[in-house]
């Protein structure tokens, strides 16, 4: 495999595309999966001709539209299942987002949990019953963060094997 410099530069940035999504699972503000998506087009668009590019940009968007239903559709079902409601999340979120900026990366998670906690405690007026609507709400997010993970890995195996066989 013999690539020019500007074959190169694309890749570089294609890859830094895909790492910047993968560190957007856990980091908030960066789109995850819609910049491991965007590096593999980088690549497939600017990175030379070639059949197998696009092929392996057909997979990579198979594969983030799925991974994008899944990332919602389980966590949520789940979610509906046990009871918590939209607001609730909504209210965790909020708090998570203050958190991240007054304690950085540490406050994310302990805004995210109490507000959630807080939203529980008001709509059902009880301690012991807010705190374990805000436990499945944190496996909720956790199993969405998982989905969201995995789904970029596959992305970034696809555009890997892209890049040594395409």
């Amino acid at each position: 495999m013999d690539l020019t410099d500007s074959q190169a530069v694309v890749s570089v940035v294609a890859a830094l595309a895909i790492l910047a999504g993968l560190a957007g699972v856990v980091v908030p503000g960066l789109p995850a999966l819609p910049l491991c998506w965007g590096g593999v087009l980088v690549w497939a668009v600017f990175g030379g001709a070639g059949p197998g590019r696009w092929a392996v940009l057909a997979a990579a968007t198979v594969v983030v539209a799925g991974g994008t239903v899944v990332k919602y559709a389980w966590p949520g079902r789940n979610l509906k299942r046990t009871g918590v409601p939209t607001s609730s999340l909504l209210a965790g979120g909020l708090l998570g987002l203050v958190g991240f900026f007054v304690i950085p990366v540490v406050g994310l998670v302990l805004g995210f949990v109490g507000g959630v906690w807080g939203a529980e405690r008001l709509r059902l007026g009880s301690n012991q019953l807010a705190w374990p609507a805000t436990v499945q709400a944190l496996k909720a997010t956790g199993l969405s963060m998982l989905v969201e993970l995995l789904t970029g890995l596959v992305v970034a195996a696809l555009w890997v094997a892209g890049l040594l066989f395409a």
